[in-house]
């Protein structure tokens, strides 16, 4: 497990075997939303790459040495990202002032790693209020590979991407829970492609959105929660379970995750981190979610069979995004030099930042 503590730009790895710390290294940025939906099955070679969102851009690190393997600018500071579940390509949603879509071609073994083989410039579609494009936030890829689902915050719609050819299928206008605008802003796809979670920002604490994808380029809203249905203040995130009927929704403006049953469409219970938590990521094998808690400086372990917290680890300071891999990377001997003068506040290079939302002091510029 990889948890990149963005007080400091350090990362930690955690065994999943045990749940306890491995060490902590100083890698001079952070990441807040790294690629995690299917890179965990992917990287199983010390050549393959974790992607993560870095800087005004997207960075790539090869996974058994934590060294950078290619850096691609999108002239934004709020970058998501998914890789495709064949490892091909890297999708990306820069919001503002970009407001676009990014394929980066992920195959290492290609001619043209790293490089930007497709893009879908949505600054025409503009925004709510005048603003400058629709916000593409978040990117979440369907398991067959073919579509790909973008929430977009100031246009209050929900879009279609397919994925080769790079292109919008289609555009769904979502509709909000009470007064002022919907929000969409995150989303979470099934293993199964069956169903779609979508997070909204709305003014009255948000909302959490349950679609079908029977027919996966045009979803289907089936139900809609919010607090008075049991659901944590302001959802940010999502993780859906490896059975796909358990969606477990991150909401920070109630410091606990939201358990939903996507069959009924009901919360079922809240799970209390003790503190503001924005994502969570699963081990390899998908048995237990690993949740990165900003302001204990702890990642809470969620056992998906028992639905309880088992494990709190103490990892860096303000903790926030998080990935795993089954590479564990190669020991480093100058690692505990480089820690030791980031955690002391020695060192000269500051820490590359990454879009955030909260107690975070990132510092990133959109």
């Amino acid at each position: 497990m990889f948890v990149f503590n963005t007080g400091d730009g350090t990362v930690s790895l955690i065994d999943p075997e045990s749940d306890e710390l491995v060490e902590s290294r100083s890698l001079g940025l952070s990441s807040s939303f790294p690629s995690n939906q299917y890179t965990p099955t992917l990287t199983d070679d010390p050549d393959d790459s974790l992607w993560l969102n870095v800087g005004r851009g997207i960075r790539g690190l090869a996974v058994g040495s934590l060294s950078e393997t290619t850096t691609v600018e999108t002239g934004s500071g709020a970058n998501w990202l998914e890789q495709t579940p064949d490892g091909r390509h890297v999708v990306v949603s820069a919001r503002e002032p970009s407001h676009t879509q990014f394929r980066i071609d992920a195959d290492r073994a290609s001619e043209t790693f790293g490089e930007v083989t497709a893009e879908i410039d949505r600054t025409p579609e503009g925004g709510r209020g005048g603003r400058d494009g629709p916000g593409p936030c978040d990117v979440t890829i369907h398991p067959d590979g073919e579509y790909a689902y973008v929430p977009d915050l100031f246009s209050d719609t929900l879009t279609v991407l397919s994925v080769d050819p790079f292109e919008i299928v289609t555009q769904i206008d979502v509709e909000p829970v009470g007064d002022g605008p919907a929000r969409p802003w995150m989303g979470t796809v099934a293993p199964d492609g069956r169903t779609l979670l979508v997070e909204h920002n709305e003014s009255n604490g948000g909302s959490e959105s349950i679609w079908t994808l029977d027919d996966p380029a045009a979803p289907s809203q089936t139900a809609r929660l919010t607090a008075e249905d049991g659901l944590g203040r302001r959802p940010l995130t999502s993780e859906i379970g490896p059975d796909s009927g358990i969606g477990y929704v991150f909401t920070p403006g109630s410091n606990d995750v939201t358990v939903v049953d996507l069959t009924n469409g009901t919360v079922t219970t809240r799970l209390d981190l003790g503190g503001s938590a924005f994502v969570g990521t699963w081990d390899p094998s998908r048995t237990k979610l690993y949740v990165p808690v900003q302001t204990s400086d702890e990642v809470a372990v969620i056992d998906h069979e028992r639905r309880e917290i088992t494990e709190r680890i103490g990892v860096g300071p303000s903790p926030y995004g998080a990935t795993s891999a089954p590479v564990r990377p190669r020991s480093d001997p100058a690692a505990a030099i480089t820690l030791t003068t980031a955690r002391l506040g020695i060192s000269t290079d500051r820490a590359e930042t990454t879009y955030c939302i909260g107690n975070c002091a990132c510092g990133h510029r959109l």
